[in-house]
């Protein structure tokens, strides 16, 4: 199966999982909705994508990783919700539709993000596919990647970074925590669920490092160069909001050619790990030359 059937499958099941953990929920209605609202607004789903590719790296029944795959989307789903709060990014749209706060009202997308990220810890702890060690490996993992040594840390520094020239140094840092740190979740605990040895899991927490900053230095070149339909969004939003970036720092020419080595590297760690015949592999190339 090529990489764009099996992400067809793959997200169709997902989703179909994904609603059926939060359509049960005996909730306040707004509530429900608003959490629904962002959760369907669609994306890419790498990060499930990669927990189950991962997975199948090693093993076939990758039904073990979903509620641990869904939890994974409910984290960056809230994430992006408290994003584009007028605190933060000030968006008014996220991949085409309005943002929750803006279909809703500032209150209940906050609280929509903070129900998201608890229900995402829940959802793991009476995941019946799971043995007790791996609910709290799992739960510990994905609590440091989301917390404030991972993506929160990632998004301070991202805040503080704003309207100030950084270096290529301080802006590295900024997204192996704010994308960075989830990416790396989503392949290791995929690989761990499966038994996976522990080299296997440092050269894939190798790969998912580049692959991380893979994905951070085509949204920024994508801000440049995309197309704002495919995209969902304006382009050169980065530069009017003075951010630093690959390419502001860099230029296109040399962010690109970043990209590149970014590619190569992960490819390589994949190697180093004994996966050869993975959608990890094919993976790297879809996010490398991904539009959206």
């Amino acid at each position: 199966m090529n990489l764009t059937n099996y992400m067809k499958e793959r997200i169709a099941t997902f989703n179909e999982k994904l609603l059926a953990y939060l359509n049960p929920l005996s909730i306040p209605p707004l509530l429900k909705q608003s959490m629904i609202y962002s959760i369907e607004a669609g994306g890419k789903r790498i990060r499930p994508i990669l927990v189950m590719a991962s997975f199948e790296s090693f093993q076939k029944d990758f039904e073990k990783t979903i509620a641990t795959a869904a939890a994974l989307e409910m984290i960056h789903t809230y994430s992006l919700i408290h994003d584009d709060l007028p605190a933060m990014d000030d968006d008014d749209y996220r991949r085409g539709k309005l943002t929750n706060h803006k279909m809703f009202d500032e209150a209940t997308a906050i609280l929509a993000g903070d129900a998201l990220l608890t229900y995402a810890f829940e959802l793991i702890s009476k995941d019946s596919n799971l043995s007790s060690e791996e609910k709290v490996y799992t739960i510990n993992k994905l609590a440091r990647a989301s917390g404030p040594e991972g993506m929160i840390a990632g998004q301070v520094l991202d805040i503080a970074a704003e309207e100030k020239r950084i270096s290529l140094k301080e802006l590295i840092e900024i997204h192996s925590k704010k994308t960075g740190a989830l990416i790396t979740f989503s392949v290791h605990i995929g690989a761990y669920l499966a038994g996976a040895s522990e080299e296997q899991l440092k050269y894939l927490d190798e790969y998912s490092y580049n692959l991380g900053l893979l994905f951070q230095v085509q949204d920024d070149i994508l801000d440049v160069i995309g197309d704002a339909e495919k995209l969902g969004k304006p382009v050169g939003s980065d530069l009017d909001n003075e951010k630093s970036t690959y390419p502001s720092i860099l230029g296109l020419e040399k962010a690109i050619s970043y990209r590149d080595e970014y590619a190569k590297n992960a490819l390589l760690a994949l190697k180093d790990a004994g996966i050869n015949n993975s959608y990890l592999k094919a993976l790297v190339e879809y996010i490398a030359h991904r539009e959206h």
